[in-house]
């Protein structure tokens, strides 16, 4: 399994304005704090909106918001709104020549594989994110500080 760039900036998005609380944040804003092009971010926006994940605010202090507490929102939920074919079916192996070594990978690795990915990414929470980061916000301050 690879994430895409996509998935990599929806996490990160995602967290950004999880961070935020109740306030909702611009895309502009988005994209001067984590770097990101805000014409990439309107795209995994419009997913993320799509999939009820966030919702848009209009106005003057308009922007977007998570529709869920960070403590409830997953990776998966994320990750499967943004990426196509997240957990696509591994390619056949050599289901003409050899069926039974081909049923053996399904279920013994291939299998097995895509659901602990899939229980991981369920596991992780944006709010694991969010206190990684501040523990590492901590630790950057307080190396400056000796």
């Amino acid at each position: 399994m690879r994430i895409s760039t996509k998935g990599r900036y929806a996490l990160a998005a995602v967290t950004a304005i999880a961070r935020t609380a109740e306030d909702s944040i611009s895309l502009a804003q988005l994209s001067n704090s984590l770097g990101i092009s805000k014409l990439y971010l309107e795209q995994v926006f419009s997913l993320l909106r799509k999939s009820g994940l966030v919702a848009s605010i209009k106005g003057p202090h308009g922007g977007y918001r998570c529709n869920s507490t960070p403590s409830k929102l997953t990776l998966w939920e994320i990750l499967s709104s943004v990426e196509n074919g997240l957990l696509d079916p591994s390619e056949p192996t050599v289901p003409d020549s050899s069926p039974d070594i081909e049923v053996a990978l399904n279920s013994v690795v291939f299998g097995p594989l895509d659901e602990a990915v899939r229980g991981f990414l369920e596991s992780v929470t944006v709010q694991d994110l969010l206190n990684e980061a501040d523990s590492q916000l901590s630790e950057q301050a307080y190396m400056q500080n000796m």
